[in-house]
């Protein structure tokens, strides 16, 4: 139902999505390039690729706590654009300029689902200043959506269901798994993917 003073949005889009209906959805995973950014010149042709782009899906990952009271920082960043989605591991080299600097470029949308939170946790492992961040969970929510995570936006926006295997796994290991790594393209790219969809639907 729309919530009160919420813009409209065409009639197929003003619905939730239930677990059924998510089940009934076809899977889908990022099938582009993914570049995992392992030395300094990796790491400057990304960034080239990105500073391209005029929106880039952006998303981080963290290692999982299980015990009361343990925590960590983020120690993955993923940045889709156009052509390929970068992933930069935060402890097998020092990318916090490079991060800094594209997440700082006002010219450069960067998109993913509770940013907020994840601008915080990087801000505890190097400075940054951001800019140009949209947010795609708040923008349904402004729009009368209260199912805001990114697999329901994907559900409802895109048409597809993002498996969520490896949301759990240790993503501070040096060596990723082809599955992590494929799970970590496709979140950022569905970002880029929602905001694609929601420009198109004037939510913007």
């Amino acid at each position: 139902m729309k919530r009160a003073g919420a813009p409209a949005l065409p009639g197929e889009f003003l619905r939730t999505i239930s677990r059924e209906e998510m089940a009934g959805l076809p899977i889908r995973r990022y099938e582009g390039e993914v570049h995992l950014v392992a030395t300094p010149e990796h790491a400057e042709r990304a960034l080239a690729d990105i500073r391209e782009e005029s929106v880039v899906g952006f998303d981080t990952e963290t290692r999982p706590a299980f015990r009361k009271g343990e925590s960590h920082l983020p120690c993955l960043v993923q940045v889709a654009t156009a052509r390929a989605v970068y992933l930069f591991q935060l402890q097998r080299l020092d990318f916090s300029a490079m991060v800094a600097e594209f997440v700082a470029e006002p010219r450069i949308v960067k998109v993913g689902v509770s940013l907020a939170h994840d601008l915080r946790q990087l801000k505890l492992v190097f400075p940054l200043v951001e800019a140009s961040i949209l947010d795609a969970g708040h923008v349904a929510h402004c729009h009368g959506l209260r199912q805001t995570g990114l697999r329901n936006l994907a559900g409802i926006f895109l048409g597809f269901r993002i498996p969520k295997g490896n949301r759990t796994s240790n993503w501070a290991a040096p060596r990723l798994s082809a599955a992590q790594i494929n799970y970590a393209a496709t979140d950022a790219w569905a970002c880029r993917e929602l905001f694609l969809c929601f420009r198109r639907l004037g939510m913007l």
